[in-house]
């Protein structure tokens, strides 16, 4: 998080009589190329420069084009962005994250939503996602805030002049695998364990995405029993089975399908719960999020669908219960739920594991498909 950010020609400046009062320049940025293709990721002159004040004078000159307010600028290409957990349960709760920090020292309640987010390196619509959810949830959690891409990136390098954003948060993936929590644990987000932030701190996307994308908020008392609106109301906690089925991969056997349903149908049928059994893909977007809106208890094979947790209320029962092929272990929907404060479990056929705050899964294993 920087405040009077320049930028000339593409390049990135940092004003200061002291640099070490920063991060290393690899822990801010990268060159913008793909990882894991073999190219050299460390950051040179081209992507961000320390200078000094009486540098800038001959850099930068004596006027700058001013951008003013918050400017989030994901400083990656496309190779990840075009993902819904990627940029949502990675990017964007990251950036929220470090962002939210400032309340504890500002004892601010709110704090403004970006004015912008600035793609510099990736092109107008390719960072949409298959699905088309990125974009409409975009607008929906920041419905005033501008999303501008390599195109706006290239106008003001064009233009030719020094360009001063006011306050800015660069957001670099590279950068981030430099914390020591990624060595294990493999996320982007990893990192951000060790930010202290307020535990309500993701409550104004939430709402504001839910509010925008469903037409209403769904209310939920303590227990996170839907207690408003009134047509809406309801005595049960709900669980929402994530079917990934239709999957070419990390999918139930049909059998195990099957009985994992019929167990939490015989549950709903015994007045426990309400519970729904869906294939997100064959629903709209508003009738995702207002089903997950109005969730207590989230159950799905790893996969995307659980991204969805982001819009689950978080409440002292708010739980996600994620299945694995027994041995694997990857941490992607634990830090989200850890980030909304809702409780998770992994599964390994008849094994539950769980992590109490302050401990964790120590090392991450791949995936396999279920088959």
């Amino acid at each position: 998080m920087l405040d009077r950010l320049y930028m000339k020609n593409g390049t990135l400046f940092i004003v200061t009589n002291d640099p070490s009062e920063f991060p290393s320049r690899p822990h801010i940025i990268s060159r913008p190329v793909d990882i894991g293709a073999g190219l050299d990721m460390t950051p040179t002159d081209q992507e961000l420069q320390f200078i000094t004040p009486e540098e800038s004078q001959l850099i930068l000159g004596e006027h700058a084009v001013r951008v003013d307010g918050l400017s989030f600028i994901v400083s990656d290409n496309n190779q990840f962005v075009n993902h819904y957990y990627h940029l949502w349960g990675e990017i964007i709760l990251g950036a929220w994250r470090i962002y939210s920090s400032l309340r504890s020292s500002t004892r601010s309640r709110h704090l403004p939503f970006p004015d912008r987010i600035i793609l510099p390196h990736i092109a107008a619509r390719s960072w949409r996602d298959p699905a088309r959810v990125n974009g409409a949830l975009l607008r929906a959690a920041f419905p005033s805030s501008s999303l501008l891409a390599s195109d706006y990136w290239g106008d003001l390098i064009e233009l030719g002049q020094p360009i001063v954003f006011e306050r800015a948060l660069i957001i670099n993936r590279e950068a981030a695998h430099g914390d020591p929590l990624y060595q294990n644990l493999y996320k982007m987000i990893a990192g951000t364990w060790g930010v202290e932030a307020p535990a309500d701190f993701w409550e104004p996307i939430r709402q504001s995405a839910v509010e925008n994308a469903v037409g209403y908020l769904p209310l939920l008392d303590s227990r996170g029993i839907v207690v408003s609106p009134d047509s809406k109301k309801t005595t049960l906690p709900v669980v929402v089975y994530v079917s990934r089925q239709r999957a070419s991969s990390r999918r139930l056997t049909q059998n195990d399908h099957y009985l994992l349903v019929q167990s939490l149908a015989k549950l709903a049928e015994e007045g426990v719960c309400e519970f729904q059994a869906v294939e997100m893909e064959g629903m709209s977007l508003k009738e995702q999020i207002e089903l997950v809106a109005r969730a207590t208890i989230i159950v799905g094979v790893h996969g995307n669908g659980l991204t969805h947790q982001l819009w689950m209320p978080r409440s002292s029962r708010s739980t996600v219960v994620e299945i694995f092929a027994p041995g694997s272990y990857t941490f992607d929907y634990e830090f989200l739920a850890r980030n909304m404060g809702h409780r998770h479990y992994a599964v390994w056929n008849d094994t539950l594991l769980t992590y109490p705050a302050g401990s964790r899964h120590e090392v991450c294993h791949v995936c396999p498909s279920i088959m």
